[in-house]
């Protein structure tokens, strides 16, 4: 049983975190829940690319072939990463940008594997999802964007806490889901309010905390990048990028990046001097078959030169969590029963915000809502 005192420091916190983060936690909870489905949506819309029927185990083209077949589209540019399609593996995507280093420009080309043609340009950066997604992610304000959504993922975790620490002496008097409809409709939107935020209590927990979490990205790759690659490029100090004339072949760097693994895929290719590799290696993110592992990359280093590999580290935990903490936030782990599940729970989830919002706009009746409900609660006793 709470003190008066903490009762009321409880509640100040839970009022007040609550309406801080409401409008932007609506915002994320309506743009989240077409990008749920977005790949469901981009088949309907047919912006996602498909490759033509071919017999099934047609032998994929060398991938030097494939990379140039993107890198023909847009000559003048460098290829910065390469990726097979998660669903379609016969689908490499090429990404191109005017020059190594991390920026926003870039060009997209869908190339088939088996044939090395390029298949389609796909516009990542237009369009309805396109909108969602940066709205999602950074309110189209980069960095800054991404730790203020952040700071509001952290208001909503202590929205959750103080909510659940209020639920049981608020509710103590009356049976678990009861909602007073004989009563104001104040009392009864706060019923629905307090029933749904249970309901939802752990979904939203874990949304909004691998949402937190994903903020951090760019910070965290960063500080991997800092605390583990000077290690690890310490023998080719002084040594600058390997230009692309110089560099090996890279069917037989990928061949090794597979062979140093087994039982692995490629998830996606880094090349030297860009944000994910070293100005001397082609870096190969591999990672498992299975739901979970297949969220959780290993990163191999192989040298541009010599299609060697020279090293293979295991990310850190904080990484970890944040690979681990991607897919969980979208529902990608479960297929197409755990999309309609989260969908369902985003939904309530508006109504909550929704219902705290206006509870909260009619806070200026005469008798407060505390008051109200407290009397109410006190008259089942």
């Amino acid at each position: 049983m709470m003190s008066p005192r903490a009762l009321r420091i409880t509640t100040w916190l839970h009022k007040w975190s609550s309406l801080v983060c409401t409008v932007f936690m609506l915002l994320l909870c309506l743009t989240g829940l077409p990008l749920i489905f977005h790949h469901e949506i981009g088949h309907l819309t047919g912006t996602e690319v498909e490759a033509p029927p071919m017999a099934a185990g047609t032998p994929h083209k060398p991938l030097e072939e494939i990379l140039a077949a993107g890198h023909a589209r847009h000559p003048q540019r460098v290829v910065q990463f390469a990726s097979p399609d998660e669903e379609d593996p016969n689908i490499w995507f090429v990404t191109l940008t005017p020059s190594p280093e991390p920026t926003e420009d870039f060009k997209s080309v869908a190339v088939d594997a088996r044939t090395a043609q390029v298949l389609k340009e796909p516009k990542f950066d237009e369009g309805f999802m396109y909108v969602m997604f940066k709205l999602h992610i950074d309110l189209f304000a980069g960095l800054a964007g991404k730790l203020f959504l952040g700071f509001m993922g952290l208001l909503l975790l202590v929205a959750i806490v103080t909510g659940v620490m209020l639920y049981a002496p608020f509710m103590r008097k009356l049976a678990f889901g009861d909602v007073r409809r004989e009563k104001s409709p104040r009392v009864k939107w706060l019923d629905l309010h307090n029933l749904l935020g249970i309901v939802t209590l752990t979904w939203a927990f874990v949304v909004g905390a691998t949402g937190m979490i994903n903020t951090w990205a760019d910070l965290l790759i960063k500080y991997w990048q800092y605390d583990s690659m000077t290690t690890l490029l310490a023998p080719y100090k002084g040594q600058p990028l390997v230009p692309a004339a110089e560099r090996g072949s890279l069917q037989k760097a990928y061949d090794a990046a597979l062979a140093h693994v087994p039982g692995t895929k490629v998830r996606f290719i880094a090349f030297p001097g860009t944000a994910f590799s070293s100005p001397h290696h082609t870096t190969f993110f591999m990672a498992g078959n299975t739901p979970l592992t297949s969220k959780l990359l290993k990163p191999v280093m192989v040298d541009a030169k010599t299609a060697a590999v020279t090293n293979a580290p295991d990310l850190p935990w904080y990484l970890t969590a944040l690979l681990v903490s991607q897919p969980l936030h979208f529902g990608d782990y479960g297929g197409m029963p755990m999309k309609v599940l989260w969908a369902l729970l985003d939904i309530a989830t508006i109504f909550v915000l929704g219902s705290g919002l206006y509870l909260w706009l009619k806070r200026r009746q005469p008798q407060s809502l505390v008051e109200e409900a407290g009397a109410v609660v006190g008259e089942t006793a």
